[in-house]
């Protein structure tokens, strides 16, 4: 298919945003702790590392990639997983993922890229060799599935994964010290055992974490698009918190917390090769969204993902990472310049 010239697809939208951006704003106050709070948190740090640690069995790169990526040389991509494992959300061993956002980062101009996949986009499922909701990728097939599944669709390499589940959520908004946020009605709400305890009151209100995932996931008294701007609201209030003084001597807390409720393929000492993001204070951040539309005419909700804008959307990030727009195959490490390479035909080829 021959590709003109795409539009930049930059767009700070509200809509649709997903909870585990606070995971990445998190992860950078942790980054931070490290440098700025001494040894002992360099130490506890190093610990929670090690027991996030999960690597993939037979997978030590992204099949995209010939060889395994260097954060502190390359242009790299991280998939972000939440998922709820409440006894009640499990499915064949494994809970549905309840978010996925995507992360690239540009090592040169030291850029970050965020992409809200919805849960309901009708994909291909590689591994199931099937269409269906993006989040069942989880429930059938793990990490692994919804690695592969998320590379399908996007055609670019995943070269790390971040999964967290809502304890983390929980446990972070009490680590520092909860959040204040404007509520928008009053409204019980499920908690995290998926029980109706939790009491919203309309207005300015201090949040416990268990309050805050309450008003993050509720979706029934309005719409996704208003539960993208609370979820934003909630980021920006937990980042506030997470970068203030008041904070520094929680960020033990912060961490455990991390620690005792994510599971990553990164290890130490690639996790600090990210600190090179955020030396100067946050990097540019810009978000992104899989542009669609509702549909219900089989009887389950699907969001049905837009060909075009899915084409300039992989255009966006291949060229964010430095890699050719018009091929699925990466034959060279993609270095820190940010140059791609240019296929003579012009067209976009995929391997089966």
């Amino acid at each position: 298919m021959k590709r003109t010239e795409y539009k930049r697809m930059t767009k700070k939208r509200s809509g649709k945003r997903t909870v585990l951006k606070f995971m990445l704003l998190t992860a950078l106050a942790l980054f931070l702790s490290v440098v700025g709070y001494g040894v002992y948190l360099q130490k506890k740090t190093n610990d929670a590392a090690d027991r996030a640690y999960e690597e993939l069995h037979d997978r030590t790169k992204s099949d995209l990639r010939d060889t395994a990526v260097e954060p502190l040389q390359d242009n790299v991509s991280i998939l972000f997983i939440g998922v709820d494992e409440s006894d009640l959300r499990k499915e064949n061993g494994n809970s549905r993922s309840d978010a996925l956002l995507v992360a690239t980062l540009n090592n040169k101009k030291k850029t970050v890229k965020l992409l809200s996949i919805p849960r309901d986009s009708y994909v291909y499922d590689p591994n199931r060799e099937r269409k269906d909701k993006i989040n069942h990728a989880h429930a059938f097939g793990g990490t692994k599935g919804t690695i592969d599944t998320v590379e399908n669709l996007l055609e670019i390499p995943i070269d790390y994964y971040v999964k967290m589940n809502f304890n983390a959520f929980i446990d972070v908004v009490d680590a520092v010290g909860g959040i204040d946020v404007e509520v928008p009605y009053d409204h019980v709400e499920l908690d995290e055992n998926d029980q109706r305890t939790v009491q919203l009151k309309k207005g300015q209100q201090h949040l416990d974490g268990r309050h805050a995932l309450a008003l993050a996931r509720t979706r029934k008294l309005d719409s996704d698009v208003e539960r993208g701007k609370r979820q934003q609201m909630i980021l920006e209030a937990i980042a506030k918190e997470a970068f203030s003084v008041k904070a520094i001597t929680k960020y033990g807390d912060v961490i455990d917390a991390i620690g005792d409720n994510m599971k990553t393929d990164m290890k130490y000492n690639e996790m600090k090769s990210f600190l090179e993001y955020v030396k100067g204070g946050l990097p540019e951040i810009s978000t992104l969204t899989l542009e669609g539309k509702d549909d219900q005419s089989k009887g389950p909700y699907y969001w049905i993902v837009d060909e075009d804008a899915l084409e300039e959307l992989k255009y966006e990030l291949k060229t964010h990472l430095g890699i050719s727009p018009y091929t699925t195959t990466l034959t060279d490490k993609t270095r820190s310049e940010g140059s791609f390479e240019t296929t003579n035909r012009g067209e976009l080829t995929t391997e089966e």
